[in-house]
């Protein structure tokens, strides 16, 4: 399955490179939800609210009236998590908040399945050089991809892996890495970073992952 992302920064729906750069922007904000109104799962981030500076909940508002979407960025707590389920979003992605001074915080993890229900819940693993990366991939742990999914497994309906080391780039993501993340766990597995031709997407699906694609279809690369 091919899941288009929204990335959103100041009102705008934007690109950015390896999470640093923007590379992208666009002001034409319904014309690409209507374009991805074919979509079975469409993908939000805040990138605002991820990196804690403001946010853009009125979009995320419309967005999730409009399409079938999972929304992160920036949830921090299970209030949170509730409130953008509130406004339709059919799942909501957490990473950061999973990390609580450099170790899992399997507390908050099993607090957030218990108030609202593991299947609403995407477990964000981003990593950068083979270890997980948060705060809107400004601060870097020592905990693997791995040591992540093994002890969050039980309490998420699906994991999202985004390579940071590849995401904009578009030279393509590692199957390797990806291949072994997949066989390491039973949850739905979606991946992304650097996804850049239908051809990858269909490669994923043949070891069934799922694929996040942003810049390949913003520059036109990949037809949405």
């Amino acid at each position: 399955m091919l899941i288009p992302s929204i990335d959103l920064m100041g009102g705008k729906v934007v690109q950015l490179v390896q999470g640093r750069k923007k590379a992208l922007e666009f002001n034409n904000f319904q014309e690409w939800v209507d374009r991805f109104s074919k979509y079975s799962l469409v993908q939000v981030i805040d990138l605002d609210a991820a990196m804690g500076r403001g946010d853009n909940a009125d979009l995320v508002r419309e967005i999730a009236g409009q399409l079938a979407c999972q929304v992160g960025g920036g949830i921090r707590s299970l209030e949170a998590a509730q409130a953008i389920l509130a406004l339709g979003a059919q799942r909501v992605i957490v990473g950061s908040s999973l990390i609580s001074q450099g170790a899992i915080n399997v507390g908050f993890a099993q607090r957030m399945a218990d108030g609202v229900g593991s299947d609403k819940l995407v477990f964000a693993v981003d990593s950068r050089g083979g270890r997980v990366s948060i705060k809107g991939w400004q601060e870097m742990t020592s905990i693997t991809p791995l040591e992540m999914m093994g002890a969050l497994e039980k309490l998420c309906g699906a994991f999202l892996y985004t390579h940071i080391d590849t995401e904009g780039l578009l030279q393509g993501i590692p199957l390797d890495v990806v291949r072994q993340l997949r066989s390491a766990t039973e949850k739905q597995f979606i991946a992304a970073g650097g996804i850049r031709t239908q051809e990858e997407v269909d490669e994923l699906h043949a070891i069934g992952v799922d694929a996040v694609v942003g810049m390949a279809i913003y520059s036109g690369l990949m037809p949405a």
